[in-house]
């Protein structure tokens, strides 16, 4: 076995430290958000610097106000349905669309793959996508944060290089024994592509969880259609806090302001942090089995 040099050495040094301190500067912002959400609201109020440790006595008392308020409950449940939704039909029409690009005896796939490209770096623009949005008919409504996001150049290209790289004796063999395009697509495709579809998944699941821009420009006149980022927002923004603490018994709007931003920062990205794990193992092999794109 190779010694490594003293170069090399330094290098691991340095490198190890670097990145101690970029895990620090990553951390430190989610560790001061977690611990101002637990902390006692005066102490918050009066308390400017990095919270390392709850100030004062320990409460939940923000996550209380928060979960107490009807809006803030049904922003929550309308962003888990746009997510589950939004990916569930992204990830069906990106598959679909990968896997017909995928095959290159298909007429005009040279075309349509370089169409697809296109899409990627022109679009329309904002102000035609809403007149689009508003003529179909999906202004004000679910439909507005679910279809016009729903196939993506760039995944459709990751995915459709994933399919082309699956060993073409596979697909072959089905061929032979009758199986359909269909077929081959569900029993064959799929099976061996778990990892590159658990990265799309996460692609979308974090960009519909996240969003905040598309509902208010698409959902203006339905305020209880709008998912919890864009009520963080104003949260943040310090337009709706006098609603959430009205019934606070009494005490002073302005003590509970930090106490809620924390925690409602806290219930927004709590999710997310919890399912990563899990998809995680995934995530490297998958993008690079769609990172060659042709």
């Amino acid at each position: 076995m190779n010694k490594r040099t003293t170069g090399e050495k330094i290098f691991a040094v340095f490198n190890s430290i670097f990145l101690t301190m970029l895990c620090i500067i990553f951390i430190l912002p989610v560790w001061h958000v977690a611990m101002g959400s637990i902390s006692d609201p005066l102490k918050v109020a009066a308390y400017s610097g990095l919270i390392i440790k709850p100030l004062g006595s320990p409460t939940l008392g923000g996550y209380r106000l928060i979960f107490q308020n009807p809006t803030i409950v049904t922003a929550y449940g309308n962003t888990l349905i746009y997510v589950v939704a939004a990916t569930l039909v992204g990830l069906i029409l990106n598959i679909l669309a990968a896997y017909c690009l995928s095959k290159t005896r298909l007429i005009g796939n040279k075309a349509l793959s370089m169409f697809v490209m296109f899409t990627m770096i022109f679009n329309g623009g904002l102000v035609p996508t809403l007149i689009v949005v508003r003529s179909l008919g999906m202004l004000d409504s679910r439909w507005s944060l679910i279809i016009p996001g729903a196939l993506s150049a760039f995944n459709i290209i990751i995915m459709r290089t994933s399919f082309m790289e699956i060993p073409q004796e596979l697909i072959e063999a089905a061929t032979i024994d009758g199986a359909s395009d269909f077929k081959i697509l569900m029993d064959v495709v799929l099976p061996v592509s778990k990892a590159i579809l658990a990265v799309i998944t996460l692609f979308y699941g974090i960009q519909h969880w996240n969003a905040w821009f598309n509902a208010s420009i698409y959902l203006p006149q339905r305020r209880d259609l709008w998912p919890l980022q864009l009520i963080l927002r104003e949260i943040v923004l310090q337009s709706t806090e006098n609603s959430i603490v009205a019934d606070a018994d009494g005490e002073d709007v302005m003590i509970y302001r930090p106490l809620i931003k924390y925690a409602t920062i806290m219930v927004s990205i709590i999710p997310m942090m919890v399912i990563y794990p899990f998809i995680q193992k995934y995530f490297v092999s998958g993008v690079m089995i769609g990172a060659v794109k042709g």
